[in-house]
């Protein structure tokens, strides 16, 4: 290029450059001490664009020629430049979210939600149809098969949860899906779930399936609202009735122990008694062996101060000498005249 200006400015250079023969070539000078300068810190900026930071809640995945070798935890850490490896990070402590049946359209403190009818709306094992909402919560438990296995996790969560959630609710009729199975669907979706996502290597776990709306269809809705009302008031009497029962029992079978002690008591007292009169028959029963017509004579006469406590007794012997003696019980000691 610069001969060819040459030549336009002198055009009897040529000439003279034919006649004088072709120049020698010189060799270009080294590069001097700034030069080497600017090449160190090319070089050292371009080594430093390895170092890299992994943070507390990532794992780093480093990659050489777009091939997998190792794992690195959270902190400072060093790969050979790009091309030759390069670094993928992995947040593994995140509780991602994924929403079926409705999405979010403000969170919190003043949520508000849009139901997805298309996805809401499921058919039951007898043939009925419902609206079921639900929320899955998910984190990674393996970031290499996370990262390198899927292109779209979230998706993927997505559409195997809806599958699998459309499959429990398929063997369950309505009114168990609405009422006593409603829990049973959410742990028997999350089950199933996470064995899909391990069959997949997904390195996906997981951590909650919570059905936030489960419904019947719109025109039966008052129908629906009936029976729950009527099964609530059923579970109402049958908690009063126990409370009752378990009020009035424990009463009554205070009062029967209560009598059964009575009686008892009384069993005893009677038992008592009859072995005392028994005592005492037999101690009679031997004075009078010994003396029958004193004996006989002092039971008549005890007998007829129990029978006559009020009245004056006096008794009166038989007496062949003409005198008349008599007994006055009632006077002090018993003297006779």
């Amino acid at each position: 290029m610069s001969s060819f200006i040459d030549r336009l400015l002198d055009p009897d250079s040529q000439h003279r450059q034919e006649e004088e023969g072709p120049r020698p070539v010189r060799l270009r000078r080294l590069p001097g001490a700034v030069g080497w300068i600017v090449i160190v810190l090319i070089v050292g900026i371009y080594l430093a664009t390895g170092i890299y930071t992994i943070g507390p809640s990532e794992e780093g995945l480093v990659k050489r020629f777009g091939r997998y070798v190792r794992t690195v935890d959270p902190g400072l850490h060093y790969h050979l430049p790009s091309p030759f490896e390069s670094v993928v990070t992995v947040n593994v402590r995140q509780v991602r979210n994924v929403e079926i049946g409705f999405r979010t359209i403000s969170p919190a403190p003043n949520p508000s939600y849009q139901s997805v009818v298309t996805e809401a709306q499921m058919l039951t094992g007898d043939g009925n149809i419902t609206h079921v909402e639900i929320a899955i919560q998910y984190r990674v438990k393996n970031a290499t098969q996370f990262a390198f296995n899927l292109i779209d996790p979230q998706e993927i969560v997505k559409q195997a949860a809806e599958a699998t959630l459309r499959e429990q609710v398929a063997t369950r009729t309505l009114d168990e899906t609405l009422t006593e199975l409603r829990d049973t669907i959410g742990m028997d979706t999350l089950a199933a779930l996470q064995e899909l996502l391990d069959i997949y290597e997904t390195g996906i776990a997981i951590d909650n399936v919570q059905l936030q709306t489960v419904k019947p269809p719109r025109e039966v809705v008052a129908a629906f609202d009936d029976v729950n009302s009527a099964r609530q008031d059923k579970e109402k009497l049958i908690n009063e009735a126990d409370r009752y029962a378990l009020d009035i029992v424990p009463r009554a079978r205070g009062q029967a122990q209560e009598i059964a002690n009575q009686a008892e008591a009384y069993k005893q007292t009677r038992i008592k008694g009859a072995e005392g009169d028994v005592a005492r028959f037999v101690a009679v029963l031997a004075k009078y062996e010994l003396g029958e017509e004193v004996t006989r004579a002092r039971l008549y006469i005890e007998a007829m101060e129990e029978i006559l406590p009020t009245m004056d007794k006096i008794i009166l012997t038989e007496q062949d000498d003409g005198l008349l003696k008599l007994l006055n019980l009632d006077a002090s000691g018993g003297d006779a005249e």
